[in-house]
């Protein structure tokens, strides 16, 4: 079995533990909020592995028909520590059963970080590891198998991202990385992996 077959593999089965349960992904990550506020970062303070640098948060905007986008998990990196710079690399976007709908980019003003090029930000992929019991276990966990799953496609993802900022010409002479007229600057559809 390759590296991406089990990672794969790890993702249906951190979903089918929630499953049993009567849980998934985003209800297990919301499960400590009295409320959900749309655009709110859940868990508060968001979740970050001091030994890896790893960091992720949760938001949810407003859906409309069934099958539509809950929210995306905004998955991080900050190689130097807490206190370094911080570096998105993806975010996945999820219905609201937990179902992952697909994997993308954002323009830089989106989530404000520490920008770094394609080729910096795809170095930093394999490096995204969340091995926390808090706030859940299989949460953490069922991020950290996508980017072994999907390593290829997110690096092509973070390319089209570098290559779309620069072909793109914002009005009024704005830099592209600020023009709040583009958010997501790439993004894959994801096959549904239970069949």
């Amino acid at each position: 079995m390759s590296d991406i077959e089990r990672a794969k593999a790890e993702i249906a089965y951190c979903e089918a533990i929630l499953a049993k349960s009567g849980l998934n992904v985003v209800g297990e990550t919301l499960r400590d909020a009295d409320a959900v506020t749309v655009w709110e970062h859940y868990p508060a303070g968001d979740v970050f592995d001091p030994e890896t640098g790893a960091q992720w948060y949760y938001h949810s905007h407003e859906t409309g028909e069934e099958g539509a986008e809950h929210g995306h998990f905004h998955c991080f990196l900050r190689p130097k520590g807490q206190d370094g710079p911080i570096h998105h690399l993806i975010a996945i976007g999820v219905d609201d059963r937990g179902r992952p709908l697909r994997l993308f980019t954002v323009n830089q003003w989106v989530v404000d970080d520490d920008w770094l090029d394609a080729a910096g930000t795809i170095a930093l992929l394999d490096r995204f590891d969340v091995s926390l019991a808090r706030p859940s276990f299989l949460v953490n966990r069922w991020l950290t198998a996508h980017f072994t799953a999907y390593t290829a496609e997110m690096a092509a993802l973070v390319r089209e991202r570098d290559a779309r900022l620069a072909s793109h010409k914002p009005v009024g002479g704005v830099d592209a990385r600020a023009d709040r007229s583009l958010e997501v600057t790439s993004e894959m559809l994801l096959p549904t992996l239970a069949g």
